[in-house]
């Protein structure tokens, strides 16, 4: 037998016996035979929800909810992660039984064909404008604390030197434009308006956004354009960047993956996304003392959105781990 025969009859049989193969594929039917469960999988589409923002957003009391999560996780179809006291759910894109991987494909591809009903895409929208008016809401508080909050988690100087050397080393043609969403204080943007023509600065935080305006004046600084407004502003529709910087801003927005399908969107041929970000955590008091939505992101969640915004894996560097957090800094190139 030559060694393309062989290879074949590998990949031709079945990974697992008979009786598992058949349990798990009758939990697949059944999870996915329910029309409840099926908008469930149709709202974790792109996104991940805590039990009790789903309730909210399907009407529907927690016991009732915890049984067709139960029957979607045993199936394979959702992922569970932990945050502190609650407990938030994702599509599991990679099921846990490999054979079973078409059809699970299959399903979630019929699904996310599916219109929601206009009163589930109500709540949805007003689950994510809570989220968002919540992170606003403490950073328009907070602007005078910017620094003694980011210090609590990861200090400026802590990544800083490492996102420059990225950014630097970076396959760049050009350094036209960049973008960054999210300035904070504009410490960052004393680096960007050296190395490019023209920079944008997009925050959706007034206090944050003039401490940032500030510091650009201060410095001297001419080629900054400020825009008070979030990624889906009107403002960034012809913006074509060379370069866009995510730096410690996706544990703060309600859609994570949106932000980067927006940033994706705004990139000019050949650019790159260099985001800093939390590893994921267990330290749930930077809800509330930080203003986090999220407790930090798997490196492979913040991969697979960049995949879903036409982004691919460019390069990555993990920095040691303080105070409990671990932080991650990532390039993305447009694919």
């Amino acid at each position: 037998m030559n060694q393309s025969s062989a290879a074949k009859l590998v990949t031709t049989q079945p990974s697992q016996p008979p009786s598992l193969q058949l349990a798990a594929l009758t939990r697949l039917c059944k999870a996915s035979a329910d029309s409840l469960r099926l908008l469930v999988l149709r709202v974790l589409r792109k996104d991940s929800f805590g039990v009790s923002e789903l309730c909210s957003i399907f009407d529907i009391r927690q016991p009732a909810l915890s049984h067709h999560l139960k029957v979607l996780s045993s199936a394979g179809l959702v992922a569970a992660r932990r945050e502190a006291n609650s407990i938030f759910y994702r599509r599991s894109e990679m099921g846990q039984h490999p054979d079973l991987e078409a059809l699970q494909n299959s399903i979630f591809n019929t699904v996310d064909k599916i219109d929601l009903p206009m009163d589930i895409q109500q709540r949805l929208l007003d689950m994510h404008r809570q989220r968002e008016k919540n992170s606003s809401t403490f950073f328009q508080l907070n602007a005078h604390k910017f620094q003694q909050q980011q210090d609590l988690i990861a200090s400026y100087e802590q990544y800083a030197d490492i996102a420059v050397q990225v950014l630097q080393d970076a396959p760049l043609k050009h350094y036209r434009t960049a973008l960054e969403v999210g300035p904070g204080d504009g410490s960052f943007l004393l680096e960007l308006a050296p190395m490019f023509d023209n920079v944008v600065a997009l925050d959706n935080a007034p206090n944050m956004l003039e401490k940032a305006q500030n510091r650009s004046a201060s410095a001297g600084l001419q080629n900054i354009d400020f825009i008070l407004d979030d990624t889906s502003s009107p403002k960034l529709k012809n913006l074509q960047a060379d370069c866009a910087i995510i730096n410690m801003v996706l544990h703060h927005t309600p859609a994570p993956g949106q932000v980067l399908r927006d940033v994706g969107a705004c990139l000019a041929p050949g650019g790159i996304v260099l985001i800093t970000e939390l590893c994921n955590h267990d330290q749930g008091w930077a809800r509330e003392n930080c203003g986090d939505l999220w407790l930090g992101f798997d490196p492979a969640e913040l991969a697979q959105w960049a995949m879903e915004a036409g982004l691919s894996d460019i390069t990555s560097v993990h920095l040691a781990q303080r105070n409990g957090f671990q932080v991650q800094v990532r390039l993305f190139g447009r694919l």
